[in-house]
């Protein structure tokens, strides 16, 4: 029998692409250590050629499939991450099933609004919709966000598995970004209590002094908090008294993108 006349194996592609199978090997390998791996590790992990590993690692990291974390060490990067979300709502993406909230939620409150995600400890924003004021506070998408010091950060901490949350609380850097940003994990674990009592996050100028936030977490069908939306703005324009209606109206948005995923805020009527 000829070389390329053997019978695969039941399922198997009939016609291979090495290079493709090995670009999948290593990416789904990063998607298993979040903490990122060295090219020498990959290859010695995965048994592949250390030079295929390094044309590999160096074509995902200029078509931004992968990042360097400053060092040796490569992650998963941002684009891995909105392929991944556009699964979501059958087949629809998570942002799409959003905008129509997201646009709704600008429009009655004039602010900027956003749509994050967890990713790798850090908050990551999917989505924005400027605010109409002439003077608003601008989210790009890709902006990375401190869960501890974010309103959607602990919108989406507040409702993870307890046991998700014990083991990710030790790993956070609790970095003092303004004076009222959270340092200590008996403050952080109350906040979230807090988190989950209203159903909404505050960030009071803990991330960036001048800017504050409300955020609520929006829930997949499996009843997991997959995302979460954030309207910001400008210290004056949020004043204390006004929080607790701004925070019900955010809720109520984010409840709206869980029906459309086909799930619902834990307790929330459908």
């Amino acid at each position: 029998m000829k070389r390329d006349e053997r019978p695969r194996p039941r399922g198997a592609a009939s016609y291979p692409v090495p290079a493709l199978e090995r670009g999948l090997a290593v990416l789904e390998y990063l998607d298993q250590h979040p903490a990122g791996r060295t090219m020498i590790e990959t290859a010695r992990d995965l048994r592949l050629p250390k030079n295929a590993v390094f044309r590999i690692t160096l074509t995902l990291l200029s078509l931004g499939y992968l990042e360097r974390d400053g060092g040796k060490r490569l992650r998963l990067g941002h684009k891995t991450l909105t392929l991944g979300y556009g699964a979501l709502g059958e087949g629809r993406s998570l942002v799409e099933q959003a905008l129509e909230q997201m646009r709704a939620l600008r429009d009655a409150t004039g602010e900027t609004v956003c749509l994050s995600v967890l990713a790798d400890r850090e908050g990551f924003v999917l989505e924005s919709v400027p605010g109409t004021h002439l003077f608003r506070c601008m989210v790009d998408p890709g902006m990375r966000q401190p869960l501890h010091a974010s309103a959607s950060g602990k919108a989406i901490l507040a409702h993870l598995p307890q046991s998700e949350l014990d083991t990710m609380l030790p790993q956070l850097q609790l970095v003092r970004l303004t004076p009222n940003t959270i340092t200590t994990k008996a403050q952080l674990r109350e906040e979230l209590r807090s988190v989950r009592d209203h159903g909404y996050a505050l960030d009071r100028c803990e991330h960036v002094d001048g800017a504050m936030c409300v955020a609520a977490p929006i829930f997949d069908r499996r009843g997991h908090a997959v995302a979460s939306l954030t309207v910001t703005a400008p210290v004056g324009r949020m004043p204390s008294e006004k929080l607790s209606g701004l925070g019900r109206m955010v809720r109520q948005h984010a409840d709206g993108i869980s029906v459309r995923l086909g799930g619902s805020r834990p307790g929330a009527a459908r």
